[in-house]
């Protein structure tokens, strides 16, 4: 599916609101400027301006769709449809699997997962799902203080 660059911008921008809408019943902390609902504000903002930016640059010609959906003639070929929902694919894992396995794995598997079926080296695969993984546990869970699922693979490491 092809959509066009205006109709993805207003996608965007409906997602962004609806992002920063879910966080006004975020708690705040006494004696802290800074709650739960910073991050994800910042990252409403972030996609309303890209939003804004992707809809401004958008091609103006008649041929380019204006605010058209189209079929993309190459998620014929299986190959290529697998991939476009291999990334939704990764995100259903993850809501079904961290409360389980834990964070850790979870995320370590999903980005192993994504980066061999996108044809990522095997040894570059490991690295990088490892780093990125130790460095979204340490931002989050350390920095942040945000609760991560720990399930059976922190249960493990901790004997207990």
């Amino acid at each position: 599916m092809i959509l066009s660059d205006k109709l993805l911008a207003l996608v965007f921008a409906g997602l962004a609101a609806l992002f920063f809408a879910l966080t006004l019943d975020f708690p705040s902390f006494p004696g802290q400027r800074f709650g739960p609902a910073l991050f994800p504000r910042l990252l409403a903002a972030a996609m309303l301006v890209s939003a804004a930016i992707l809809f401004l640059r958008a091609p103006r010609t008649p041929e380019a769709g204006g605010f058209a959906v189209r079929s993309d003639p190459a998620l014929r070929e299986s190959h290529r449809l697998i991939g476009f929902l291999a990334i939704p694919g990764a995100v259903i894992f993850y809501l079904l699997a961290a409360e389980r396995l834990g964070f850790v794995p979870t995320a370590f598997l999903m980005l192993l997962g994504l980066m061999l079926w996108f044809r990522v080296g095997s040894l570059r695969a490991l690295v990088v799902a490892a780093l990125a993984t130790g460095l979204v546990h340490y931002f989050f869970a350390g920095l942040m203080r945000v609760p991560l699922p720990r399930g059976l693979f922190m249960q493990l490491v901790a004997g207990g």
